[in-house]
């Protein structure tokens, strides 16, 4: 997870740990700390919106687009299941 940069995709504005986002149930928190979830009331944001009061761009995009490098993770992880298969396979045909 060290290879993960969180930025808005629009404009690469980055996040500083503030609670700069608000739920509808009026919770003001960080959303990244919870991977967009309201630690209030658990309702999960699909997006996101950039923050123009700390100089962002003000445009929303997918939470999840936010989170440059997972790609390079989820490629891994899909590497180590296919190989935890081939374990399997084999122990099988024993």
């Amino acid at each position: 997870m060290d290879n993960i940069h969180i930025c808005c995709p629009k404009c690469k504005w980055e996040p500083d740990g503030k609670p700069y986002w608000q739920c509808t149930c009026g919770t003001v928190w960080d959303t990244f700390s919870t991977g967009a979830r309201c630690p209030s009331c658990g309702i999960v944001w699909k997006d996101t919106q950039c923050i123009i009061e700390a100089g962002g761009c003000n445009k929303s995009s997918p939470h999840l687009d936010w989170y440059e490098g997972l790609e390079d993770i989820i490629k891994k992880l899909k590497e180590e299941i296919e190989q935890g298969w081939k374990v399997e396979v084999a122990e099988l045909v024993r």
